[in-house]
């Protein structure tokens, strides 16, 4: 029977002749046409419904799996790309700080330049016109990239000069760090030094470093 048969009968079908309890499987070969094509066409909706759920719904799926990735991996390459464009300047950066550390491992002593910053902290001490009752080293202590040496000192004079000799040590080139202040009063004058209400005496720790070899 040809198509346009086929399309014709399915036409002519009046539902409402057909009772679906009537019919029977076992001889479908001896339904007319137009059943058949209704059959067919019925059987042919549900095999695209099944279709489109299993394959269409998993198509869809990995489609918007796909989707998602594509987003991260452009969002992933742009930030390479600015990552990539800012190389140069970290490059640079990493340069210079690595050439200020450098240069404050050369403010570092070393050993044998420990008596030229007692040198230079008793010239500091006497030009503020203080006394020194005691400069005295003491152990180093080993810390994990440097090595550090405190130095105790207790010096008596007056108020504006002990302020001035702290900051003037502050300003010494070699690195040097101040530390546990105690100022008392003392009564009485010394020659050489300028009594202003009594003379007070300052003990302190200033303490210097050096870069540890052992770390290298």
């Amino acid at each position: 029977m040809a198509l346009q048969d086929v399309l014709q009968s399915l036409r002519d079908i009046n539902l409402s002749d057909i009772d679906i309890n009537d019919l029977d499987f076992s001889s479908a070969g001896q339904w007319s046409a137009p059943v058949k094509g209704l059959t067919a066409l019925f059987g042919f909706a549900i095999v695209l419904a099944a279709g489109y759920f299993f394959l269409i719904t998993d198509m869809q799926a990995e489609f918007k799996a796909a989707k998602s990735q594509e987003q991260t991996l452009r969002e992933s390459f742009e930030i390479k790309y600015q990552q990539a464009g800012l190389l140069e300047d970290y490059r640079q950066q990493a340069k210079e700080m690595e050439e200020k550390f450098e240069s404050i491992l050369r403010k570092l002593p070393s050993d044998t330049e420990i008596p030229g910053l007692i040198e230079d902290i008793t010239e500091v001490g006497i030009k503020n016109g203080l006394i020194f009752n005691q400069i005295d080293l003491q152990e180093e202590e080993q810390l994990e990239f440097y090595v550090e040496k405190p130095i105790n000192i207790e010096v008596t004079g007056g108020y504006h000069e002990l302020g001035a000799f702290v900051s003037d040590v502050s300003d010494l080139p070699r690195i040097v760090t101040l530390h546990d202040f105690e100022i008392t009063r003392k009564g009485g004058s010394s020659s050489g030094v300028e009594n202003r209400g009594g003379l007070l005496t300052m003990k302190i720790t200033a303490k210097t470093y050096r870069y540890s070899v052992e770390r290298e």
